[in-house]
């Protein structure tokens, strides 16, 4: 695994956090001492949230007009 100082990673940050992001960990050092390692995340998760309720509710037909009395009351200034 490769090791880079500080002052490299600083300098090269983009270059190597693209390399961490392809499988290519590597160790940060300071002073020749091991601060950190860089290591790509896992892929997230690619399940679709869209449609996750398909089959377990239902829409009433008449959805568009619910509430159509108590909204009529409140625009005449009666409610």
């Amino acid at each position: 695994m490769r090791t880079v100082n500080m002052h490299e990673a600083k300098t090269h940050l983009s270059r190597l956090v693209e390399a961490a992001a392809k499988g290519e960990s590597f160790i940060i050092a300071r002073a020749g001492k091991p601060m950190v390692k860089v290591v790509a995340l896992d892929a997230p998760d690619a399940r679709h949230r869209i449609g996750f309720l398909a089959g377990q509710i239902s829409v009433p037909d008449d959805f568009d007009s619910m509430g159509s009395d108590e909204i009529r009351t409140m625009f005449s200034g009666r409610g």
